[in-house]
Parts: C-alpha cells; sequence; structure tokens
C-alpha cells in the first residue's frame, strides 16, 4: 500500500508518539498489513510561532480541516517578508485560526504577487501541502487569470514557451533568456479596446515561475496596465511615468485609472488530497478591474 508521503515526511511521522498505527497499536513502516486492518497515521499539530495573529479581513471562499482558500485583494502580501511582518494573509490567517481554536502552521501552496488579487490556496498540515505541491509540478493545478494588456497580442490565442530567469542587472526582475527555467504561458484574447490599444486576455499558467505571466506578456509586446516594475513595451518611459495611449480625438491616461497590475487569479482547480474530490473555484473580478475595463471601452 502506497501512503504518497514524502521521505522527509515520513521520517517526521515515525519520530510522533503513536505516529503510525494499525488498529490501534504502534507499527513499524515494514510491517505487512492484512484486509481489514485499520491504518492510522499521525502527525503532531504545528502553529506559526513568528507570524503575528492580527484580526485582519480575510476573504475565505472555501476551508475544511485541511484546507484554507482566500480571495486575495491587491496591495496585500501573501507571507510576511523583509519589510512586510505585519498586514499580510499570513497574520490574517493565523489570527483566524486562534479565534477558532484550531494550531495550524501557515503553508501557502503557491503565491500572488503584492499587486495581483484573487485565489490563493494555503494547506493546513504538512502532508496536504506536499500533496499539492506535487499536483502544481505535475501541472495537475488549473490555474486561469484575467489581465488587461497594453495593445493586443498579434496572434489572437496562442502560447508564449520562452524561459525565464533572473535579470543578471537587477536579481528583482525576471527576464526572457535562453538558459532560464521552462517555462509556459497560454492565453486568448477575450476582447480588443480602441481598435487595438489595449486589450482583456485571459491565461493558463503550464508552470508557475516568478512573475512569469509579466514576463511574457511583455516579451510578445502587451505588458500589463499599471505594471510598474515591467514598464510599457513600445513607449518611452519618463521621469513622470508611462505616457498614457491616445487616441484620435482624446486620450486616457489608463496607469491613472488602476493603481496596480491588472492581473486577478480568477480560477483554482485541483484535486483534494484527501477526498479525491476534483474541486474548482473562481473569484469574481475586483472592482478596479471592472472600472478599468469600464474606462477602457470608451476609447
Amino acid at each position: 500500500m502506497r501512503l504518497g508521503v514524502s521521505r522527509k515526511l515520513l521520517s517526521r511521522v515515525k519520530t510522533t508518539e503513536q505516529g503510525i498505527t494499525v488498529n490501534g497499536e504502534r507499527v513499524y513502516t515494514n510491517d505487512r498489513l492484512k484486509e481489514g486492518d485499520i491504518l492510522e497515521v499521525r502527525m503532531e499539530q504545528e502553529q506559526s510561532e513568528d507570524i503575528l495573529p492580527q484580526p485582519l479581513p480575510l476573504d475565505i471562499v472555501y476551508e475544511d480541516r485541511d484546507l484554507l482558500i482566500v480571495n486575495k485583494p491587491p496591495g496585500i502580501v501573501v507571507h510576511p517578508t523583509h519589510g512586510h511582518y505585519t498586514g499580510t494573509i499570513a497574520n490574517a490567517a493565523v489570527y483566524h485560526w486562534r479565534e477558532q481554536g484550531e494550531r495550524v502552521r501557515f503553508r501557502p501552496v503557491h503565491r500572488l504577487d503584492e499587486d495581483t488579487s484573487g485565489l490563493v490556496a494555503i494547506a493546513k498540515n504538512p502532508y496536504i501541502h506536499q500533496q499539492l505541491s506535487e499536483q502544481l509540478q505535475a501541472g495537475e493545478v488549473e490555474k486561469r487569470y484575467w489581465a488587461y494588456v497594453y495593445g493586443a497580442p498579434k496572434i489572437v490565442n496562442g502560447t508564449v514557451d520562452e524561459p525565464i530567469d533572473r535579470d543578471t542587472d537587477n536579481p528583482h526582475v525576471r527576464v526572457v533568456r535562453p538558459d532560464g527555467y521552462p517555462s509556459v504561458t497560454h492565453y486568448g484574447t477575450e476582447m480588443i479596446f480602441g481598435e487595438g490599444l489595449a486589450a482583456k486576455v485571459s491565461l493558463k499558467l503550464e508552470t508557475g515561475r516568478t512573475h512569469q505571466i509579466r514576463v511574457h506578456m511583455k516579451h510578445i509586446g502587451c505588458p500589463l496596465i499599471g505594471d510598474k516594475l515591467y514598464g510599457f513595451a513600445g513607449e518611452e518611459e519618463t521621469d513622470e511615468g508611462i505616457k498614457p495611449v491616445t487616441k484620435a480625438g482624446g486620450s486616457a491616461t489608463l496607469e491613472a485609472a488602476v493603481q496596480r497590475q491588472a492581473l486577478h487569479a480568477a480560477i483554482l482547480a485541483f484535486t483534494h488530497p484527501i477526498t479525491r474530490e476534483r474541486m474548482r473555484f473562481e473569484a469574481a473580478l475586483p472592482q478596479d478591474l471592472q472600472d478599468l475595463e469600464n474606462e477602457l471601452r470608451k476609447l
């Protein structure tokens, strides 16, 4: 019988009192099972001692004893980092669990950039984290995004298959480079505004590199509206910022219409590691991107 438990996790379970039992009796991993035996694997409950619980808003889409799915607003960091020790999704989740009387360590299965909104999956124990991480690596987790970009893709529906790695001159920036890590983004053009001045695109990730969507869309000449890090392809950047999109008879400063990169993680689907049920979650487009689309329709 295969439990699907990693060696690292299994070593932790083996050191836990009553970690592995059959019919209530502690056993070794090489013991054989008989039909009708009840096998139980126990892990110590953990909690994030280094994360300050904070009573912050937390948009919970789904929660059970194993998983927490939240809809992250823009401008919020998922996990505390240097310069962001408080005010994160982690701080809010740890407070939520404390109020529920749960001892849980914060384990995000994946992350979103600070200014990207949408769905984030959080595992509530190491086994769930391991199982969902393996699904991610195997391409079995579906992640779909909405984005608003400058220009319109020359190929309406396509795939960007270009390796990504750090910029040698700026380690905080990712770029397409031949010696980078394999990175694949599938996209579809949903709407075109102002005769090609901007577009709404849907995106599906086959890999999950840092800034992948932002880098790939810039690479094909359609950077995300509001993206301060990767700029606006095809127009000169100035000290005052990115030039506004213009058209005959007027202009529209789309940078002022949205205060962050116009990217939203709208759909998340995976197989629940315990129930084996295929689960699918969807987060509606947030208000700031709805407002941006309304402005784009005026172009």
